[in-house]
Protein backbone atom coordinates (compact mmCIF):
# COMPACT_ATOMS: atom_id res chain seq x y z
CA UNK A 1 0.00 0.00 0.00
CA UNK A 2 1.03 3.54 -0.90
CA UNK A 3 1.50 5.82 2.13
CA UNK A 4 0.55 9.10 0.18
CA UNK A 5 -2.53 6.96 -1.46
CA UNK A 6 -6.17 9.31 -1.07
CA UNK A 7 -8.59 8.02 1.22
CA UNK A 8 -10.93 7.78 -2.26
CA UNK A 9 -8.60 5.42 -3.86
CA UNK A 10 -8.61 3.42 -0.78
CA UNK A 11 -12.10 3.52 -0.83
CA UNK A 12 -12.54 2.04 -4.28
CA UNK A 13 -9.98 -0.95 -3.65
CA UNK A 14 -11.92 -1.85 -1.04
CA UNK A 15 -15.10 -2.36 -2.45
CA UNK A 16 -13.30 -3.96 -5.72
CA UNK A 17 -12.19 -6.78 -2.92
CA UNK A 18 -15.46 -7.06 -1.36
CA UNK A 19 -17.02 -7.49 -5.04
CA UNK A 20 -14.17 -10.16 -5.98
CA UNK A 21 -14.93 -11.99 -2.79
CA UNK A 22 -18.53 -11.53 -3.00
CA UNK A 23 -18.88 -9.55 0.52
CA UNK A 24 -21.68 -7.22 -0.70
CA UNK A 25 -22.43 -5.49 2.69
CA UNK A 26 -18.92 -4.37 3.10
CA UNK A 27 -18.99 -3.16 -0.38
CA UNK A 28 -22.13 -0.82 0.41
CA UNK A 29 -21.80 -0.07 3.77
CA UNK A 30 -17.96 0.62 4.33
CA UNK A 31 -18.20 4.17 4.49
CA UNK A 32 -20.52 4.18 7.01
CA UNK A 33 -18.58 1.32 9.48
CA UNK A 34 -15.93 3.09 8.58
CA UNK A 35 -17.31 6.57 10.31
CA UNK A 36 -19.31 4.48 12.93
CA UNK A 37 -16.04 3.09 13.74
CA UNK A 38 -14.27 6.75 14.10
CA UNK A 39 -17.64 8.00 16.08
CA UNK A 40 -17.43 5.21 19.05
CA UNK A 41 -13.90 5.24 18.46
CA UNK A 42 -13.26 1.44 17.94
CA UNK A 43 -9.66 -0.09 17.90
CA UNK A 44 -8.61 -1.96 14.43
CA UNK A 45 -9.76 -5.40 16.13
CA UNK A 46 -13.20 -3.99 16.88
CA UNK A 47 -13.44 -2.88 13.82
CA UNK A 48 -12.98 -5.99 11.93
CA UNK A 49 -14.86 -7.79 13.99
CA UNK A 50 -17.86 -5.89 13.65
CA UNK A 51 -17.15 -6.04 9.67
CA UNK A 52 -17.01 -9.37 9.86
CA UNK A 53 -20.16 -9.86 12.05
CA UNK A 54 -22.20 -8.24 9.84
CA UNK A 55 -21.17 -9.35 6.59
CA UNK A 56 -21.98 -12.76 8.22
CA UNK A 57 -25.52 -11.62 9.69
CA UNK A 58 -26.34 -10.44 5.82
CA UNK A 59 -25.18 -13.29 4.05
CA UNK A 60 -27.04 -15.67 6.42
CA UNK A 61 -30.23 -13.29 6.12
CA UNK A 62 -29.90 -14.08 2.28
CA UNK A 63 -29.26 -17.59 2.82
CA UNK A 64 -32.73 -17.81 4.32
CA UNK A 65 -34.45 -15.67 2.02
CA UNK A 66 -33.02 -18.26 -0.05
CA UNK A 67 -33.96 -21.39 1.15
CA UNK A 68 -37.70 -20.40 1.45
CA UNK A 69 -37.78 -19.18 -2.69
CA UNK A 70 -36.70 -22.70 -3.40
CA UNK A 71 -38.70 -24.21 -0.88
CA UNK A 72 -41.52 -23.04 -3.53
CA UNK A 73 -44.13 -22.15 -0.92
CA UNK A 74 -47.68 -21.10 -3.01
CA UNK A 75 -48.28 -18.66 0.28
CA UNK A 76 -45.82 -17.72 3.28
CA UNK A 77 -47.99 -18.93 6.44
CA UNK A 78 -45.88 -18.60 10.16
CA UNK A 79 -46.38 -20.18 13.53
CA UNK A 80 -47.39 -17.00 15.02
CA UNK A 81 -50.05 -16.13 12.57
CA UNK A 82 -52.30 -19.60 13.72
CA UNK A 83 -54.69 -19.69 15.43
CA UNK A 84 -54.31 -22.18 18.47
CA UNK A 85 -57.79 -21.61 19.78
CA UNK A 86 -59.00 -22.75 16.13
CA UNK A 87 -57.12 -25.46 15.45
CA UNK A 88 -58.30 -29.28 16.32
CA UNK A 89 -57.69 -30.34 19.74
CA UNK A 90 -54.67 -32.87 18.78
CA UNK A 91 -52.95 -30.70 16.69
CA UNK A 92 -53.18 -27.65 19.84
CA UNK A 93 -51.86 -30.33 21.81
CA UNK A 94 -49.31 -31.34 19.58
CA UNK A 95 -47.72 -28.06 18.30
CA UNK A 96 -45.41 -26.73 21.03
CA UNK A 97 -43.37 -30.11 20.37
CA UNK A 98 -43.38 -29.95 16.90
CA UNK A 99 -42.69 -26.00 16.64
CA UNK A 100 -38.95 -27.40 18.42
CA UNK A 101 -38.52 -29.40 15.12
CA UNK A 102 -36.68 -31.88 16.83
CA UNK A 103 -39.22 -34.58 14.14
CA UNK A 104 -36.96 -33.03 11.71
CA UNK A 105 -32.71 -33.66 13.27
CA UNK A 106 -34.75 -37.82 13.73
CA UNK A 107 -35.74 -37.44 10.28
CA UNK A 108 -39.66 -38.42 11.34
CA UNK A 109 -42.97 -38.09 9.00
CA UNK A 110 -45.47 -36.10 9.38
CA UNK A 111 -49.05 -36.71 8.10
CA UNK A 112 -51.57 -34.27 8.84
CA UNK A 113 -55.03 -36.23 7.87
CA UNK A 114 -58.66 -34.73 8.33
CA UNK A 115 -61.41 -33.19 6.61
CA UNK A 116 -61.12 -29.61 4.48
CA UNK A 117 -60.81 -26.32 5.69
CA UNK A 118 -59.20 -27.29 9.39
CA UNK A 119 -55.25 -25.82 9.10
CA UNK A 120 -53.19 -28.98 7.23
CA UNK A 121 -52.10 -26.51 4.78
CA UNK A 122 -51.39 -23.74 6.75
CA UNK A 123 -50.09 -25.79 9.53
CA UNK A 124 -47.26 -27.67 7.26
CA UNK A 125 -45.96 -24.18 5.46
CA UNK A 126 -45.81 -22.92 8.37
CA UNK A 127 -43.84 -25.56 10.03
CA UNK A 128 -41.93 -25.42 6.58
CA UNK A 129 -40.33 -21.82 6.77
CA UNK A 130 -39.74 -22.22 10.41
CA UNK A 131 -37.12 -25.18 9.34
CA UNK A 132 -36.04 -23.34 6.57
CA UNK A 133 -35.35 -20.23 8.98
CA UNK A 134 -33.50 -23.02 11.16
CA UNK A 135 -31.39 -23.60 8.53
CA UNK A 136 -32.53 -26.79 6.68
CA UNK A 137 -33.63 -27.36 2.91
CA UNK A 138 -37.56 -27.93 2.00
CA UNK A 139 -39.13 -28.22 -1.19
CA UNK A 140 -43.39 -27.59 -0.82
CA UNK A 141 -45.17 -29.66 -3.92
CA UNK A 142 -48.48 -31.08 -4.40
CA UNK A 143 -48.76 -34.83 -4.89
CA UNK A 144 -50.65 -34.10 -8.59
CA UNK A 145 -47.82 -31.58 -9.50
CA UNK A 146 -44.62 -34.20 -8.15
CA UNK A 147 -46.18 -36.88 -9.95
CA UNK A 148 -46.27 -34.81 -13.49
CA UNK A 149 -43.00 -33.66 -12.31
CA UNK A 150 -41.66 -37.71 -12.01
CA UNK A 151 -43.45 -38.68 -15.26
CA UNK A 152 -41.63 -35.55 -17.44
CA UNK A 153 -38.43 -36.75 -15.86
CA UNK A 154 -38.82 -40.38 -16.70
CA UNK A 155 -39.55 -39.49 -20.47
CA UNK A 156 -37.12 -37.23 -20.67
CA UNK A 157 -34.30 -39.55 -18.77
CA UNK A 158 -33.40 -37.09 -16.43
CA UNK A 159 -35.11 -39.21 -13.34
CA UNK A 160 -32.52 -40.12 -11.46
CA UNK A 161 -31.13 -36.17 -11.29
CA UNK A 162 -34.31 -35.82 -9.43
CA UNK A 163 -34.64 -38.47 -7.20
CA UNK A 164 -30.66 -36.96 -6.20
CA UNK A 165 -32.57 -34.17 -5.52
CA UNK A 166 -35.65 -34.64 -4.10
CA UNK A 167 -33.63 -37.29 -2.14
CA UNK A 168 -31.22 -34.46 -0.56
CA UNK A 169 -34.10 -31.80 0.83
CA UNK A 170 -34.50 -32.22 4.76
CA UNK A 171 -38.17 -31.55 4.63
CA UNK A 172 -40.73 -32.33 1.59
CA UNK A 173 -44.02 -31.23 1.93
CA UNK A 174 -46.45 -33.19 -0.27
CA UNK A 175 -49.32 -31.10 -0.11
CA UNK A 176 -52.98 -32.52 -1.45
CA UNK A 177 -52.44 -36.29 -1.14
CA UNK A 178 -56.04 -37.53 -2.56
CA UNK A 179 -57.04 -35.04 -4.06
CA UNK A 180 -57.08 -36.76 -7.59
CA UNK A 181 -56.69 -40.56 -7.88
CA UNK A 182 -53.71 -42.27 -9.75
CA UNK A 183 -53.39 -45.19 -11.81
CA UNK A 184 -50.98 -48.22 -10.37
CA UNK A 185 -47.87 -46.80 -12.60
CA UNK A 186 -48.56 -43.30 -10.85
CA UNK A 187 -48.75 -45.27 -7.75
CA UNK A 188 -46.12 -47.32 -8.09
CA UNK A 189 -43.73 -44.04 -9.34
CA UNK A 190 -45.17 -42.07 -6.14
CA UNK A 191 -43.87 -44.60 -3.37
CA UNK A 192 -40.76 -45.64 -4.81
CA UNK A 193 -39.90 -41.64 -4.98
CA UNK A 194 -41.03 -41.05 -1.31
CA UNK A 195 -39.23 -44.07 -0.01
CA UNK A 196 -35.60 -42.52 -1.31
CA UNK A 197 -36.29 -40.26 2.37
CA UNK A 198 -37.70 -43.18 4.40
CA UNK A 199 -35.93 -43.28 8.05
CA UNK A 200 -33.45 -40.68 6.22
CA UNK A 201 -35.42 -37.11 6.19
CA UNK A 202 -38.62 -35.97 6.86
CA UNK A 203 -41.60 -36.37 4.84
CA UNK A 204 -44.80 -34.37 5.16
CA UNK A 205 -48.27 -35.67 4.07
CA UNK A 206 -51.46 -33.53 4.06
CA UNK A 207 -54.22 -35.35 3.46
CA UNK A 208 -57.95 -35.14 3.71
CA UNK A 209 -58.96 -38.91 3.53
CA UNK A 210 -57.74 -41.57 6.48
CA UNK A 211 -55.52 -44.31 6.15
CA UNK A 212 -58.37 -46.58 5.59
CA UNK A 213 -59.62 -44.41 2.80
CA UNK A 214 -56.45 -44.24 0.26
CA UNK A 215 -57.60 -47.06 -1.76
CA UNK A 216 -60.09 -45.27 -2.72
CA UNK A 217 -57.35 -43.26 -4.70
CA UNK A 218 -55.14 -45.89 -5.57
CA UNK A 219 -56.75 -48.93 -7.22
CA UNK A 220 -53.84 -51.46 -5.95
CA UNK A 221 -54.52 -52.46 -2.46
CA UNK A 222 -51.04 -54.28 -1.92
CA UNK A 223 -49.39 -50.80 -3.00
CA UNK A 224 -51.93 -49.14 -0.53
CA UNK A 225 -50.70 -51.47 2.67
CA UNK A 226 -46.65 -50.65 1.21
CA UNK A 227 -47.25 -47.21 1.06
CA UNK A 228 -49.13 -46.69 4.46
CA UNK A 229 -46.58 -49.02 6.01
CA UNK A 230 -43.53 -46.88 4.57
CA UNK A 231 -44.77 -43.32 5.08
CA UNK A 232 -46.26 -44.03 8.83
CA UNK A 233 -43.29 -45.84 10.34
CA UNK A 234 -41.68 -43.72 13.00
CA UNK A 235 -44.05 -41.04 11.71
CA UNK A 236 -46.04 -38.49 13.83
CA UNK A 237 -49.70 -38.53 12.62
CA UNK A 238 -51.66 -35.63 13.21
CA UNK A 239 -55.38 -36.43 13.03
CA UNK A 240 -56.36 -32.58 12.13
CA UNK A 241 -60.34 -33.28 12.16
CA UNK A 242 -62.35 -30.50 13.15
CA UNK A 243 -64.61 -27.44 12.14
CA UNK A 244 -63.69 -26.19 9.26
CA UNK A 245 -62.57 -22.60 9.47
Amino acid sequence: MEQNENQDSIRERIRTYAFDLKLPLIRRDIDLLIQQGLDEQWNLWMFTAELLRREKENRSENQRRHRIKNAAFPQLRYLNEIDTDALPPEARKALPNLETLDFIKEGRNLILYGNPGTGKTHLATALGIATCNAGYSVLFTSVPRLLTQIRECRNAMTLRALENKFERYDMVICDEFGYVSCDKAGAEMLFNHLSLRTDKKTTVITTNLAFNRWDEIIADKVLVTAMVDRLTHKAILLNMTGKSY
